[in-house]
């Protein structure tokens, strides 16, 4: 039997409270900080408004989330297209509503003219690194070519 998924839509400022919810669980999950659903919502309805972020949700109920940002690339004047975040519950998980969410997100991708997606993902997870490179995502630090190694940096302002 093939596991239920939910269907992909874009989210509405309306969706803002159930994509914080989201959102928090998954900070909460890998130990990152969160202001809290309460405090991310009105958030994620000024992205959705704006045009800051476009929100992908998988569901009713629902499951998971994906966020994009988009900005042109100066150099060639080209759309880029960032993964900011994408999560699933975990007892949704292994289901196929990441790689919906995926699928979903680069046609998004394509039809907004982006010729490049990028993400950052840590390199012990595994699940989600398997999930893009089966999508034909590179690394593109290579361990065999130093030049290739990044350094994150943070200012605290």
């Amino acid at each position: 039997m093939t596991p239920r998924t939910e269907p992909i839509r874009v989210a509405t400022s309306a969706d803002a409270g159930e994509v914080a919810e989201l959102l928090d669980r998954f900070q909460a999950e890998f130990d990152e900080y969160t202001p809290g659903a309460a405090a991310l919502a009105p958030r994620v309805r000024a992205h959705v408004e704006d045009g800051l972020s476009v929100f992908l949700v998988a569901g009713p109920p629902h499951v998971g989330v994906a966020q994009l940002r988009f900005r042109e690339y100066l150099i060639t004047g080209t759309p880029v297209c960032y993964l900011e975040e994408l999560y699933v519950v975990p007892d949704r998980r292994g289901q196929g509503h990441g790689r919906m969410l995926m699928q979903a997100a680069v046609a998004l991708a394509r039809r907004r003219g982006a010729t490049t997606m990028e993400l950052g993902t840590a390199a012990s997870d595994t699940a989600a690194r398997s999930l893009y490179e089966s999508f034909g995502f590179t690394n593109l630090e290579r361990a065999d070519r130093p030049e290739t190694q990044a350094l994150y940096y943070e200012l605290d302002l």
